[in-house]
């Protein structure tokens, strides 16, 4: 997949974001032959399995100048790293405990210029600070992630917004196959299929799982829709 393909799924992009994404792939090649924290498979098909599989979670919720959002197990910057050049106005703090991985992240960011980005080496279990919105991509099955980052979130009713109902604080989390198992304790967790929105064969069996937090009472909304 080249750049352009990308833009088709999101037509709104400004010359800035568009820049960024191009450059993306060149800083990732760059970066990865001195640290390898993606495979060589996944590198030659990084717009399709890393960037445009990370913006699914924008197909399901658009993030607001107000929130906060913490990428937990970020790797090499996924998906935090695509969704902050989408929404440059939206504050991420991207989180893994392996530090040649944030190293690789820090030195990206420094690369595409993004000031909304945070890079932290320090397990999510270490952290003090709340979020509006955690997301991550697979990095363990749903009861042990919820474990993980329990108090993570904000309490409250969710941030307001002038364009649409306000949006509880929750969990947007990237999976494929079968989730009906691991998601049985999680009755108000909702599904979306990443086929609805991008027609590759990869996203057959992708998902964004959106969890309201599943330790406040206020999850009874769900995210709105992208195009």
């Amino acid at each position: 997949m080249i750049p352009e393909t990308l833009f088709q799924y999101f037509p709104n992009l400004s010359g800035i974001q568009k820049d960024r994404f191009t450059a993306l792939g060149a800083l990732y090649q760059d970066w990865n032959a001195k640290i390898n924290v993606v495979s060589r498979k996944d590198i030659d098909e990084l717009y399709l399995r890393h960037v445009l599989h990370s913006l699914g979670i924008a197909k399901v919720y658009e993030f607001q100048p107000a929130e906060q959002v913490l990428d937990v197990g970020t790797g090499g910057g996924f998906p935090g790293i695509p969704l902050a050049i989408l929404f440059p106005d939206t504050q991420f703090t991207l989180v893994d405990a392996i530090g040649k991985k944030i190293r690789v992240v820090e030195e990206v960011v420094a690369g595409l210029q993004l000031s909304n980005v945070l890079a932290r080496q320090t397990r999510v279990e270490d952290i003090t600070e709340s979020y509006d919105f955690i997301v991550s991509r697979a990095v363990a099955a749903m009861p042990t992630f919820v474990h993980w980052t329990r108090g993570r979130l904000k309490k409250g009713k969710g941030v307001q917004r002038p364009d649409g109902p306000d949006m509880v604080p929750g969990i947007f989390y990237l999976k494929g196959g079968e989730l009906s198992e691991e998601l049985q304790s999680y009755p108000r967790a909702q599904i979306f299929p990443l086929s609805t929105y991008f027609k590759e064969p990869f996203f057959e069996t992708k998902k964004v799982v959106y969890l309201p937090d599943p330790f406040s009472k206020n999850h009874k909304k769900a995210p709105r829709r992208r195009g």
